[in-house]
């Protein structure tokens, strides 16, 4: 078992894990072109223990980076593709009637797609709102309630959810509630030029190149301790209570910002923020978070978590406008 008890040993293990990182980031580089940024977003997400949504058009390679994920970290992934008439028990499972050889019956329960460590929900704006928020329990709590019976989930469990934009046909807005479960809003924007042409060479040949194992579950569960352990400065976290504040239409929001606003982020943002910013660090080799780590993860980390007033979306306001306006002071 390793030690997290003083400094020394958490700068060991920090050396460790950055090493073992880099070489998880770079299998995953092999098989996804052109998205550094949402790579290191998700793998961001699951070091802080925490459940990620993939926004943008089908055809940007999110399904295939999830179940490359699973792979290189060595989770037991399962999929759950999200349509108009999935039901709750597709996702969590159901109880069954089952006969023995004596004639007696009893309730068996079979398990859902929900009990792996690493979850993809696929197109997960395509399900009903009441089938979307099956998912509430065990994201938040890491079990299920069938029947009045618990049942717990893997260790570690993670749900990536792929959500494409609200104006593609087909699509239910998430609960605000459930929005605010994932850690990270990560969007997924087009490859550049080079990326795409390395996809389209990449995927069209005689083989196309799999990802393989490189860390292990139990890795990334230590991975998520040694995270909890790295230690956070007083700058920053002002910088983290100072910016979720200032995101709150009646806590402090500059004028020009309130009128924007129509509710901003919970305490969950700040929780959100002081764990991802330590593994921000971690990825990037460093051993305590910055200033600048919580400007990079700002958008992430709010976008899901605020709302525009309809006089700011009618004036052409977009999240984006408004995030970087309460960040300007940090830069």
């Amino acid at each position: 078992m390793h030690a997290l008890d003083n400094p020394d040993s958490i700068v060991r293990e920090v050396e460790h894990a950055v090493a073992r990182l880099a070489t998880a980031r770079e299998a995953i580089g092999r098989v996804i072109f052109g998205q550094r940024d949402v790579v290191d977003q998700v793998l961001i997400t699951m070091l802080a223990g925490g459940h990620g949504l993939l926004v943008g058009v089908p055809g940007l390679a999110k399904t295939r980076l999830v179940e490359s994920l699973g792979v290189v970290l060595g989770m037991a992934t399962k999929r759950i593709q999200f349509t108009p008439d999935l039901m709750p028990a597709d996702i969590v499972g159901s109880e069954v009637l089952e006969e023995g050889e004596a004639g007696r019956r009893s309730f068996r329960f079979i398990k859902g797609p929900v009990f792996a460590q690493l979850l993809m929900a696929d197109e997960i704006n395509r399900a009903s709102p009441r089938t979307q928020s099956a998912l509430l329990q065990a994201m938040q709590e890491h079990h299920v309630t069938v029947a009045g019976q618990r049942y717990d989930l893997p260790h570690p469990f993670h749900v990536l959810a792929t959500q494409n934009p609200l104006e593609q046909e087909g699509t239910y807005p998430l609960p605000e509630a459930q929005l605010d479960r994932f850690l990270l809003q990560v969007d997924v924007g087009y490859p550049d030029l080079e990326s795409e042409r390395r996809v389209l060479l990449a995927t069209t040949g005689v083989a196309e190149e799999q990802p393989k194992e490189v860390i292990r579950a139990q890795d990334m569960m230590f991975f998520q301790r040694l995270v909890r352990a790295i230690p956070v400065g007083e700058k920053v976290l002002e910088a983290i209570l100072s910016l979720v504040r200032s995101a709150r239409p009646d806590a402090g929001a500059a004028d020009d910002v309130k009128a924007h606003i129509a509710w901003g982020p919970s305490p969950r943002a700040s929780q959100a923020f002081s764990l991802a910013v330590r593994a921000r660090a971690l990825i990037e080799g460093r051993y305590a978070p910055s200033v600048d780590d919580v400007v990079a993860l700002a958008r992430p980390i709010l976008q899901h978590r605020m709302a525009l007033t309809f006089a700011a979306r009618a004036d052409g306001v977009t999240m984006s406008n408004v995030i970087e306006r309460l960040t300007r002071p940090y830069l």
